[in-house]
């Protein structure tokens, strides 16, 4: 995934990108961030074959309170 000025073109907005042990934690962590600013949401987990835990992305607006 690709990080271009549209996601970060103005001061307050964020990209996250979390590494967890596992799929639980990694979407406790989104649903945590949800509440807290308006963001992209539960995005997909993924995994690597070799690669330990897993990662995901999350777009926020820490301007905004979540919703």
């Amino acid at each position: 995934m690709t990080i271009d000025a549209q996601h970060i073109n103005k001061s307050g907005l964020v990209v996250l990108d979390i590494t967890a042990a596992d799929k639980e934690t990694a979407h406790a962590v989104m649903v945590w961030l949800e509440q807290q600013w308006a963001t992209s949401g539960i995005t997909p987990v993924r995994s690597e074959p070799g690669v330990p835990g897993v990662r995901a992305r999350v777009y926020a607006d820490i301007r905004q309170p979540a919703p």
